[in-house]
């Protein structure tokens, strides 16, 4: 089967228009007219039917299904590419969202250089939605994730590293410092004002409190949203409003109050190592791995 084929293929799917594709590719449409005969042939079916009346091609269910597989064919290529590029290349291209970043990472560190490890990162900083996908597409050797269950796929190789509450954060001047100890449903939080992380964050913080106020059949009044979560934690001591924060992010000095959620089966933040089962296992990436494995 052709490669070539496969690609006028999808691009016919996707414009449903012969010439278009041929000007796309720079070759003429006949070219493209006999690609998709020969996947016709090899297949035995029709993929497009021309409703001559509105002057329009139309794609059958067969071609339908066998264009889920050609995306599929044609990224795994590309993944494919990537690998075998930068199979010899000595860094590790390393994904590390904001908030694992800064505070579940740094203690890991001092392993890692006695293991000379760290001068082999290069690292990557988005949010865990964005890493996970340039996992998927290859463009990352390994990740550390976070989510609100453990990261499945056949093509992935993961591991949870640890698994942290998330919690209300409160000024201690605010009247519910006081149930720290008790703790707080979040349906008694409909009148409160949060401070949220910006959607650049949203696959597990905002993900989470959406969930809770889905459940809890009430919109949260939002104050003010932010990136940066020392901004959030400064703003919630200041007694501006109240914060959903996960426990990693937490420290004594940040001059607020964590209170639990009396909630059931309120989500949690998942940190997980997360990298494609077709990564090359060289020896710094199991080395790597290992390390990581070892901070459980």
């Amino acid at each position: 089967m052709n490669i070539k084929d496969i690609k006028y293929y999808c691009a016919l799917v996707e414009t449903k228009n012969f010439s278009k594709v041929a000007e796309q590719f720079a070759v003429s449409q006949p070219t493209i007219t006999l690609a998709i005969k020969r996947l016709e042939k090899a297949f035995d079916t029709t993929f497009f039917i021309r409703d001559q009346s509105h002057r329009e091609l139309r794609i059958t269910e067969a071609g339908q299904q066998f264009f889920l597989h050609a995306q599929v064919i044609l990224n795994e290529l590309t993944v494919a590419r990537q690998e075998i590029a930068h199979a010899n290349d000595r860094q590790i291209r390393f994904g590390l969202p904001p908030i694992i970043g800064n505070f579940y990472f740094p203690p890991l560190t001092p392993q890692l250089m006695q293991a000379g490890l760290m001068a082999q990162l290069e690292p990557y900083e988005y949010g865990s939605a964005h890493l996970l996908k340039m996992v998927q597409n290859g463009e990352l050797d390994l990740a550390l994730l976070g989510s609100l269950t453990p990261i499945n796929s056949p093509q992935l190789r993961t591991q949870v590293l640890a698994r942290y509450p998330i919690k209300i954060i409160v000024a201690k001047s605010h009247p519910l410092a006081a149930r720290q100890a008790n703790g707080v449903a979040f349906r008694e939080l409909r009148d409160q004002a949060f401070i949220t992380l910006a959607r650049e964050n949203e696959f597990v913080h905002q993900q989470a409190f959406r969930h809770l106020a889905q459940i809890n059949h009430f919109r949260p009044k939002v104050l003010y949203q932010t990136n940066d979560v020392h901004i959030l934690k400064s703003m919630v001591a200041s007694n501006l409003g109240i914060a959903y924060l996960t426990d990693l992010a937490l420290s004594p000095s940040d001059n607020v109050v964590p209170i639990p959620l009396t909630d059931v089966d309120q989500p949690a933040f998942l940190v997980s190592a997360v990298m494609r089962t077709t990564t090359p296992l060289t020896a710094a990436i199991q080395a790597l791995w290992a390390d990581l494995a070892a901070s459980k």
